[in-house]
């Protein structure tokens, strides 16, 4: 009986650790925000943030952060605001899907760089996301550029995001 008890038990606690990390489905009216960046020729800490308009937040690292592990914060209303704001000129149609790369809407290119991708979701609607190589150096790009670097410290996860506390 004891055996039995303690293999339930067991199985139970594996339930719960083997569950994917993310967010809740949001209380508040917006969208998920997924921002994703990817791996460069180097150090660059690559990892995905997801925020929700109701204030939660989670970071799961790839490599080159700081944290171990799939990593929960909150934001203010304000922050998701003006993340949403940031974004809002760079976000393609409901929906679609639109690649800025070498040789997709991009003529200088230079190679190594880390690529990033936006996703907007809201439950009951397609998804709508921006793919993005930031090797891309066109002038037309600068303004996407800029917007992509300041999620981190819009969102201010930049302390997790310190590549000289690397991880594997």
């Amino acid at each position: 009986m004891e055996r039995i008890s303690t293999l339930t038990a067991m199985l139970l606690l594996a339930g719960c650790t083997a569950a994917e990390p993310g967010l809740e489905p949001p209380k508040a009216p917006g969208d998920i925000i997924r921002f994703t960046a990817g791996r460069c020729f180097g150090a660059c800490p690559a990892y995905r943030v997801q925020v929700s308009p109701d204030g939660s937040g989670l970071l799961e690292p790839e490599r080159f952060t700081s944290v171990p592990g799939p990593t929960r914060f909150t934001l203010t209303a304000a922050q998701y605001r003006r993340l949403v704001t940031t974004l809002a000129p760079h976000r393609p149609a409901a929906g679609t899907v639109r690649k800025i790369a070498h040789g997709q809407n991009c003529d200088r290119f230079a190679t190594d760089m880390p690529g990033y991708v936006v996703e907007w979701t809201r439950p009951g609607q397609d998804a709508t996301r921006l793919e993005f190589q930031s090797g891309c150096m066109d002038a037309r790009y600068g303004r996407l550029r800029v917007a992509l670097a300041a999620v981190p410290k819009i969102l201010d996860v930049q302390p997790m995001l310190n590549p000289k506390a690397v991880t594997p």
